[in-house]
């Protein structure tokens, strides 16, 4: 395969997100875990404080559960898209397809079903500001390219199954531009982590990125640095 030129783009901090969610138990550990992430967080528990706080505030994000009292999701969002376009991305445990289109339909930016890993929901967040900031929202290493936004990793067209963290881990290996990647920057990057678990979790995961991109016909995108890490390209 070519290589290529790794096109990268930074995660976004300091941004304000607003998190709809009435189930208060996932709504402390949303905004603990995005506060901890370097984002500005406010919370909302029903769809009328909901509305009120996007319509009043200028946030760079909205996390917006469907099924809230007072009002749903969706009547939050298609009152919010009357007057602004802030990024809203559904939370929501229905996963039927009718429910995704009529969110998307409605002005919903992206759609994430629960259960969820806080590591895809952070990785979509990424895509998101990157395109609301006009950030680069693909990253291309010869033929391979990763879509940011929808989460899908291709070689030459074609798509390759990577699990979240797998997507996430060759997210940041790109993002850095061929400059080596250390296990703990990858821990916490990844897997939210800022201490180190005491596992080979990173090593077995590249291990089975690069097992997948050469089945794929990409033998060179992951390299191993000695002492240092890893480091695409």
């Amino acid at each position: 395969m070519k290589t290529g030129r790794i096109v990268s783009s930074h995660n976004e901090t300091g941004m304000r997100i607003l998190v709809a969610e009435d189930d208060l138990r996932l709504q402390r550990s949303l905004v603990k875990a995005l506060s901890e992430n370097g984002y500005a967080v406010d919370a909302a528990a029903d769809g009328e404080d909901a509305l009120f706080k996007a319509e009043s505030s200028d946030y760079d994000l909205v996390v917006l559960d469907v099924l809230m009292p007072l009002l749903d999701g969706w009547q939050v969002l298609e009152r919010l898209r009357r007057s602004k376009r802030t990024p809203v991305l559904m939370l929501t445990a229905r996963d039927a397809t009718r429910d995704r289109v009529k969110g998307l339909d409605l002005g919903a930016d992206d759609y994430l079903v629960k259960p969820f890993s806080f590591v895809e929901l952070s990785a979509r967040l990424r895509a998101l500001g990157r395109r609301q900031h006009g950030a680069p929202t693909r990253l291309r290493y010869g033929g391979l390219e990763l879509d940011l936004v929808g989460r899908v990793a291709t070689v030459d067209g074609r798509r390759i199954a990577l699990t979240p963290i797998e997507f996430s881990l060759l997210t940041a290996l790109l993002q850095a531009q061929g400059e080596p990647v250390t296990r703990r920057q990858l821990l916490h990057d990844v897997w939210g982590y800022d201490f180190d678990p005491g596992t080979n979790v990173v090593d077995v995961h590249v291990n089975r990125v690069r097992r997948k991109l050469e089945d794929a016909g990409v033998a060179d995108a992951v390299r191993t640095v000695r002492g240092r890490g890893y480091a695409a390209g």
